[in-house]
């Protein structure tokens, strides 16, 4: 294979006062026309800062001071004008970004914004680029794309924005791809769709693709080769099978064990999961919740109903219990959990905490209280902190609006970010000043610090690396334990459910098509839509090849 791209002896220094000297150490590493070179390692690890050194969209105060990026073979990318990197940009080098809701223009359509790269690039007629828009939406499975190409990207779910974001970077199918955690938001049936197109693209046009991930079910379903990284260092790369089956280095190791193992069809699924009822009464009933958006003019006339995003949907959570939700983007996990938090109230049904309807539209004062109970961690760790405020004030806010001393509150929020691995200096810092991992440990951290009895978590790990995520996942283990914690967990990741989720429900289309005990959906689930879930789970194949040649020789 011819080479694409060289990357020698890149160092980047940080500005002053960062928590290292540099971002990038010495990194070198190649990608030929139609590889994919996966790259993985925790949050912070360098990442990202490698795929915007590419681009040169390195952060204000991040410098190059050591190092080439060849392409083919000849030239230096860094040595681009700014002017000349413009023409690179989207035609040769195609980016999916890690946050779509920062990516996104939010004053402008996502048709509008995925035919900019057209007219920006090409001199095709708006006709061509209209069917061409469309073709793209469709192509990453986005339901009804004449309507969405007229969305704009608040209105659209996480999922959907991300595959508006992997539109618009194939758009005129580069010469390389940079897909920065580009299924991370999305469930698992539309991921294994994308990581096709992605696949097919490769193929067809001998694209090189940078694929930077934390989900090794993915490097273990797509990559060529992997490259490790590590506080800013390539700590191992080789090719994908060796890397995945034999590791060299202790970290990779450590980085491959952390990632929660698929239940076989006759083994236990977890300790939660197997454990049985203690017959006390539900913290939490939903009883037949329904919801429909509708459009409406500028003058506030009612147009026309949209489909339903809730249809009578019923679900308990008991009482120190975790209930999973998972479903496609766009079957109503969210809006459910939106419900719950009185974020939004639903067109019929109740939803019942301590006797409280919470889906009452008039509570009184008491009630209201009671209704901050339940807390959320929301699924997008950018737009839901206050970009203004240092982090230690957006964890501090509710507990002292709630009446809570500034002191006790402040040493509350030490200990939160000591268990949910952030340094003590973080509280100092503002939320841009973090990875996309390092935010939703903070947006976990906020809502802990309510101290609540119900724990909503839409996508609570999906941006974080394996690593934390499994931190993560253990303290909320140990918070249920500890605190009689109950949550609602949404989640797409199926590996996460079978070990932390007692009971499951599985949506689509608003409705709730399968709803019991974990271990028993995962041993012998009866809905088709929840075989092909499972079926969908990345990297599932190869644990089942490994599983059935351990019982062959045995």
């Amino acid at each position: 294979m011819t080479t694409l791209l060289d990357v020698e002896h890149l160092t980047l220094d940080l500005p002053p006062n960062a928590d290292r000297p540099q971002a990038l150490r010495d990194v070198s590493f190649s990608l030929a026309r139609g590889e994919i070179l996966c790259m993985v390692g925790e949050s912070g690890s360098g990442k990202s800062m490698t795929a915007s050194a590419l681009l040169g969209l390195l952060p204000s105060g991040v410098q190059v001071s050591a190092g080439r990026i060849a392409w083919e073979g000849e030239g230096n990318l860094l040595t681009l004008t700014e002017a000349e990197r413009r023409c690179w940009r989207g035609a040769r080098i195609g980016m999916i970004f890690q946050e779509p809701m920062t990516a996104l223009n939010p004053l402008r359509t996502i048709g509008d914004q995925i035919a900019e790269v057209y007219r920006t690039h090409t001199r095709l007629p708006g006709s061509a680029i209209r069917a061409r828009t469309l073709e793209w939406l469709d192509a990453v499975h986005i339901a009804s794309p004449s309507e969405a190409a007229k969305r704009y990207p608040h209105e659209l779910s996480g999922g959907q924005r991300q595959r508006a974001m992997i539109a618009m970077a194939l758009a005129l199918e580069p010469e390389l791809l940079i897909a920065d955690e580009p299924t991370t938001a999305l469930d698992v049936t539309t991921q294994a769709q994308i990581l096709t197109l992605i696949r097919e693209l490769q193929q067809r046009k001998d694209t090189g693709v940078l694929f930077i991930t934390h989900d090794f079910g993915v490097v273990a379903e797509i990559a060529d080769r992997v490259a490790v990284m590590r506080h800013g260092e390539i700590v191992e790369q080789g090719a994908a099978d060796a890397v995945l089956t034999h590791p060299s280095h202790v970290y990779t190791r450590a980085l491959i064990a952390a990632v929660p193992a698929l239940p076989s069809a006759s083994g236990p699924v977890s300790a939660a999961a197997t454990k049985r009822d203690d017959g006390a009464p539900p913290v939490l009933r939903i009883e037949q919740v329904h919801k429909t958006y509708a459009k409406h003019s500028w003058l506030g006339k009612r147009k026309q109903a949209e489909a339903a995003a809730l249809r009578d949907v019923s679900l308990e959570v008991g009482n120190g219990k975790t209930l999973g939700i998972v479903g496609e983007s766009g079957s109503g996990k969210s809006t459910l959990a939106r419900s719950i938090l009185r974020l939004m109230t639903p067109d019929a049904g109740r939803i019942l905490y301590r006797d409280t309807d919470l889906a009452s539209t008039s509570l009184d004062a008491g009630a209201r209280r009671t209704a901050l109970d339940i807390q959320m961690v929301f699924q997008d760790p950018f737009s839901s902190l206050n970009p203004r405020r240092r982090v230690g004030d957006i964890v501090t806010q509710g507990p002292i609006a709630r009446g809570e001393p500034a002191r006790v509150a402040h040493e509350h929020a030490l200990e939160l970010f000591e268990l949910v691995g952030l340094s003590a200096d973080a509280l100092d810092r503002f939320p841009h000043e973090f990875s996309g991992g390092q935010r939703q440990r903070i947006g976990l951290a906020r809502a802990l610090a309510m101290r609540p009895r119900v724990l909503v978590a839409d996508e609570p790990v999906s941006a974080l690396d394996v690593s934390v995520q499994a931190q993560v996942l253990r303290l909320l283990a140990r918070l249920k334990a500890e605190l009689g914690l109950s949550m609602i967990f949404i989640t797409h990741d199926l590996r996460i459910a079978a070990q932390l989720c007692d009971s499951l429900a599985v949506m689509k289309s608003g409705s709730v098509v399968e709803y019991g005990d974990t271990a028993a959906i995962f041993r012998a689930p009866s809905h088709p839509y929840t075989r092909t879930l499972l079926d969908a789970i990345p990297g599932r194949r190869r644990e089942q090849s490994a599983q059935a040649g351990v019982r062959s020789v045995a």
